[in-house]
């Protein structure tokens, strides 16, 4: 059996993705490609759709070509997998008489660095899928991809064009979601640093509100709001965060984000207005409205 292997994190799969496997079907000698996701790459820190998500996507998008099978051998293991070892798996299960390792232009000057590169070498032959712009790499296959993009570009811009249509609305639909709540988990955390009380983050997505979230925190008294107030315009624009209105007063400021609404209150205030309890009305009467129990 000769089998191309094709990993990464997908995170999330793009247009690119595609047409690497596209064109090393078409150019290849395979009997079997292997797209393999990775739990957490061994490089990164972290990522942002989990390894379940970024497999389903996969399969969405590869189910229907015999050929490709995704391997969900390194997500299974639950912890970052190198290269060769997903490699001796395979030769392990499905002793192949030829593995062919596709890695991307910008990816093959990094290969010394890999977990035992000079093993790689021997049992896999390196197929390089080149990025816009890239020179072919002399005496090795060269995949002509010249698509420019990355998963990482996609998560900055969120343009859908770089998503294959499969799958497009859902994943724009899960990054903008994580980084919503990226957010606000950025402003709970400042907010919690500088002994605001009671915080409560309200999710008003597709409840027919202004705003995407709420965020209602109790100060202990007049000047902390103010205080906090401070605190947040500086940390928070820090981060690329705008401001597009201010309400300041002693006893109840609102911090309006455009997507993220903030109320600053002081304990009487809010005892007395009780947000909570007209965020909790809107969310029910968005469910009986959408008939959802």
């Amino acid at each position: 059996m000769r089998i191309a292997l094709f990993g990464g994190s997908f995170d999330p799969p793009h247009v690119g993705h595609v047409k690497i496997v596209k064109e090393a079907l078409k150019s290849l000698d395979i009997d079997k490609f292997f797209i393999v996701p990775t739990f957490l790459n061994p490089f990164k820190d972290t990522y942002c759709a989990p390894p379940y998500l970024r497999k389903k996507w996969l399969e969405k998008l590869f189910s229907s070509d015999l050929k490709v099978k995704i391997l969900s051998y390194e997500c299974d293991q639950k912890r970052p997998v190198t290269t060769i070892e997903t490699v001796r798996y395979i030769q392990k299960t499905y002793n192949p008489s030829k593995i062919y390792l596709i890695v991307g232009s910008d990816s093959f000057w990094q290969l010394p660095k890999w977990s035992e590169y000079e093993k790689l070498k021997e049992y896999t032959e390196f197929i390089i899928a080149l990025r816009e712009n890239a020179k072919p790499i002399e005496g090795l296959k060269n995949l002509d991809i010249n698509v420019n993009i990355s998963s990482t570009y996609f998560r900055l811009q969120m343009d859908e064009k770089y998503i294959p249509p499969e799958i497009a609305t859902e994943v724009k639909e899960f990054y903008i979601r994580k980084s919503m709540d990226n957010r606000n988990e950025r402003i709970v955390r400042l907010l919690d640093e500088k002994k605001a009380e009671n915080i409560h983050v309200f999710d008003m997505r597709n409840k027919d509100y202004f705003v995407d979230s709420v965020i209602i925190a109790t100060t202990m008294g007049e000047r902390h709001g103010l205080s906090l107030l401070d605190f947040l315009k500086k940390e928070l624009k820090d981060c690329g965060e705008s401001f597009l209105n201010i309400d300041a007063d002693d006893n109840w400021t609102v911090i309006d984000m455009g997507d993220i609404l903030i109320h600053l209150m002081t304990e009487q205030y809010r005892e007395k207005y009780n947000l909570e309890l007209f965020l909790k009305e809107r969310e029910d009467e968005m469910r009986r409205l959408r008939g959802v129990d």
